[in-house]
């Protein structure tokens, strides 16, 4: 049904209202399981860990915003090829997709290696500077080195799940990244401890503590991209690698994708950057402040990756819709897909209200950690609605190539809102402080990015795509 939906757009035939978000729920769930368990792959790291003691925990979360940071550059560089490959097949160019799909591995992975080297260098200094305390910077810089190496690993994990997204395929990625999940706790319990019984059966452990935990990580992630790679270069039926095919560097699609790719790029050093920063407000707080955020971030996150799942379905229905020309579908597939995220996000919200608590107790057996993490969950679970509608909208806007102007609503936003007031609130109310700025600045984004969504200056960049593609 899904793909028989995807072609009839691509042909340009009449596509019902239900047909409509019948198309978004079936691209949807897969890309919202593939989220979801990134998510539990935190929570296995941070629950494992967090049995090991405050301090074990609290050197994750000091370096978790740096991480974030080079994930998410790595993360935009796959973007602009995804997109474009999503606009080509949209537009029946089947080929000219699969040729940017080759040139997307050459750039994207010499890019991810550049990082690693880039984050392998920072891994020694970088917890001093975030204010870390002496027993917690060696721990964090050895979690931050394995996971600054496995950026490559990672760049080709996504950057083949993003292919395989933007063709339509959501079942497969999101299998992929489940088994993931599996994959990082046989790891874990491998590595983290000094042995463990599950089932009745004794497993070895190297009792590696903390190196343990970014080990295991490492190893599932590139175990999946093996895996990821497999199902695309062999098996797609759109994009699977053709014998006579061969790589050829087109420097007007480059072009296009850095072009799409740099903004992207610039959001997420921002964003990121910006957690960093918070970081280093949170971190005068106390060790049982910092492990707190992290856990209560970590927390989150199982709430709003449904957006995440969402907002790729997003670019993927929006990028397919303007390569086929299909104007006509573009704002009503945008405005269908930001309030559905809403809706389902404004759910889960009030589930995390409710589930604070427990939520935090799976990550941390410390009650000071459980109480002060749970109090300031509570408080984000009033910007997740508005969370939602800057997620998704952003997932369409990059469908339609218009990222330039969404990074910079991002900036003021992140920068001109949650930073001052974090720093204004942080010292007079503690880690409440730093959560309500963040939960102010959340529903600032939203506002900002409904409006951009209800104007028209984003379909112009969708008009342009259209004629490129």
């Amino acid at each position: 049904m899904q793909n028989r939906l995807l072609v009839q757009l691509r042909e340009g035939k009449p596509l019902t209202g239900r047909q409509l978000l019948l198309l978004i729920v079936q691209l949807s769930i897969p890309t919202i399981l593939a989220q979801i368990s990134h998510i539990i792959m935190q929570y296995i790291d941070a629950s494992m860990v967090g049995q090991l003691g405050a301090a074990d925990s609290a050197s994750i979360g000091l370096v978790s915003s740096s991480t974030w940071l080079l994930g998410g550059v790595c993360s935009a560089a796959a973007t602009g090829f995804t997109v474009l490959v999503a606009q080509f097949i949209g537009a029946n160019r089947m080929k000219t997709a699969r040729n940017i799909m080759m040139q997307s591995f050459v750039v994207a992975t010499g890019f991810s290696l550049l990082l690693a080297l880039i984050g392998a260098a920072a891994s020694g200094a970088l917890p001093h500077w975030l204010g870390g305390t002496p027993e917690i910077c060696p721990n964090a810089s050895w979690y931050f080195l394995v996971f600054a190496l496995s950026l490559p690993a990672m760049q080709l994990c996504n950057l083949a799940g993003g292919m395989l997204q933007s063709s339509g395929n959501m079942r497969v990625p999101s299998m992929l990244h489940i088994l993931m999940c599996a994959l990082d706790v046989v790891f874990n319990l491998l590595l983290i401890f000094p042995g463990s019984t599950v089932l009745g059966v004794h497993l070895p452990g190297a009792n590696l503590g903390v190196l343990g935990a970014a080990l295991g990580t490492a190893l599932a992630r590139a175990v999946t991209a093996l895996l990821m790679l497999y199902f695309l270069l062999a098996q797609s039926p759109l994009l699977k690698l053709r014998r006579g095919e061969h790589l050829k560097f087109e420097p007007a699609h480059l072009k296009q994708a850095i072009r799409i790719a740099v903004p992207v790029g610039f959001e997420q050093l921002v964003m990121s950057g910006a957690q960093v920063m918070s970081t280093r407000i949170v971190s005068p707080l106390g060790t049982v402040a910092i492990a707190a955020n992290s856990f209560a971030v970590t927390a989150e996150s199982l709430c709003y990756m449904p957006g995440y799942g969402i907002g790729a379905a997003a670019s993927t229905l929006i990028g397919q819709s303007i390569g086929a020309g299909r104007q006509d579908l573009t704002r009503r597939l945008g405005w269908m897909t930001t309030l559905f995220g809403v809706a389902v996000m404004t759910v889960s919200g009030a589930a995390m209200f409710i589930a604070a608590p427990w939520m935090i107790s799976l990550l941390s057996p410390d009650p000071a950690i459980v109480s002060l993490g749970a109090e300031v969950l509570r408080i984000e679970a009033f910007a997740e609605a508005m969370y939602a509608a800057s997620i998704v909208a952003s997932g369409v806007f990059r469908g339609a190539g218009d990222t330039l102007v969404p990074s910079c609503m991002n900036f003021f936003s992140m920068w001109a809102v949650r930073i001052p007031l974090s720093a204004l609130l942080a010292p007079r109310l503690g880690l409440h402080g730093a959560w309500i700025g963040m939960c102010v600045e959340l529903n600032v984004r939203g506002i900002l990015f409904l409006i951009r969504l209800a104007g028209k200056r984003w379909m112009k960049s969708a008009a342009v795509e259209a004629t490129k593609a």
